[in-house]
């Protein structure tokens, strides 16, 4: 019998902790939770469940503690596990000699080609967005940079947070003016835009770039844009010990606040046998039939600005030096917007918040 109860397991790797919830059945009372080494089981009047864990994740039986009971939830505790490290982020380019090879640029949204086999010869990543003012403090003579810009060659792609640069004069027998969007000719999504007429910034929240003889899953666009978002936030944390950022449209308009809380969380849930919604809901999308789901994924605090909310907040961000703007398509802003707030409604009512911030995951 299919059980009615749901589990959620936040699985911190660098604490070696975890938080277990276990969602009341809609049968109620009464409710059996056995922990093992590798698997939990909830037993209910209605079924039972068992969630088994990933490859490299075990649970120390003995040390659960916490434990209590919140009406309307389900059982909280916490315990020890011991988890192996998180995986190594991998690039979209591999910045060695290899890396010579022929690329296509596609659009995430409907697949359509944008630049089509096109060499790069190198691969660079761009400084930080303050680059320029920075030099002016270190040096006690004229700025040798001023004049100057980092603009692609033919063959180079320039790396940013968020967006890559790359040199479009000999991909089109035109001029590109300058500041203007680049639209997907197929199904009218802003891709980016232009800087110069050699210079074009796509943001890789919209593209896909494959080398050129090698095929690519089609991937959910909000389990895409997560993604590409949530390994910004854990590079720019790692490199920079950068916590706060604001995430803004193309005209500078703010349009959510992030503080990322953790970038070494592991979320485990339980899905329901039958398509009916639960208490925690699964956001993710084309998920199957599978009884299980483990990602890892960062965990942040938010506040959105659209509406006029937030703008006091906004403004003390904007002014605030230790925080960094990231920049993308007025729609996905609006699109992880949307993400966060669905992720924020899959948690139990008492986790949703963190004083006047909401709570959510972004998997990876």
């Amino acid at each position: 019998m299919a059980a009615e109860s749901r589990a959620l397991l936040e699985v911190r790797r660098r604490l070696q902790s975890a938080l277990l919830v276990v969602g009341e059945p809609e049968g109620g009372l009464p409710l059996e939770v056995s922990v093992r080494q590798a698997s939990l089981q909830v037993r209910s009047p209605e079924g039972c469940t068992d969630i088994a864990l990933p490859a490299g994740v075990r649970l120390a039986p003995s040390t659960c503690a916490g434990l209590q009971y919140v009406p309307g939830e389900g059982l909280h505790l916490r315990l020890q596990v011991c988890a192996e490290p998180c995986p190594k982020l991998i690039s979209v380019f591999n910045q060695s000699p290899q890396a010579q090879e022929h690329y296509t640029f596609y659009c995430q949204s409907c697949g359509d080609v944008v630049i089509r086999d096109r060499r790069l010869l190198r691969v660079l990543p761009l400084p930080s967005a303050n680059w320029a003012a920075l030099v002016e403090e270190w040096c006690c003579h004229p700025d040798p940079f001023a004049q100057k810009s980092l603009h692609p060659g033919h063959g180079d792609c320039f790396l940013g947070d968020v967006f890559c640069l790359v040199n479009l004069r000999s991909h089109s027998s035109q001029d590109l003016k300058a500041n203007t969007k680049v639209i997907c000719k197929r199904c009218k999504v802003t891709l980016g835009e232009t800087i110069s007429p050699e210079t074009t910034k796509f943001y890789m929240t919209e593209i896909i770039i494959q080398p050129s003889e090698r095929s690519f899953p089609v991937i959910p666009r909000s389990r895409f844009v997560q993604s590409v978002v949530a390994q910004c936030l854990g590079e720019l944390a790692s490199a920079r010990s950068t916590f706060r950022f604001t995430i803004q449209g193309q005209d500078g308009k703010v349009y959510i606040l992030l503080w990322l809380l953790n970038s070494d969380s592991l979320v485990i849930e339980a899905l329901r046998h039958s398509g009916s919604v639960g208490k925690f809901p699964l956001l993710e999308e084309g998920c199957g039939t599978s009884p299980t789901s483990a990602k890892n994924a960062v965990k942040v605090l938010y506040q959105p600005c659209t509406r006029c909310r937030n703008e006091k907040l906004a403004r003390a961000w904007e002014s605030d030096i230790s925080v960094h703007a990231l920049t993308l398509p007025s729609a996905s802003c609006l699109e992880l917007l949307l993400i966060l707030s669905r992720s924020t409604a899959t948690l139990p009512l008492s986790l949703r918040r963190m004083n006047s911030f909401q709570v959510a995951f972004l998997k990876m």
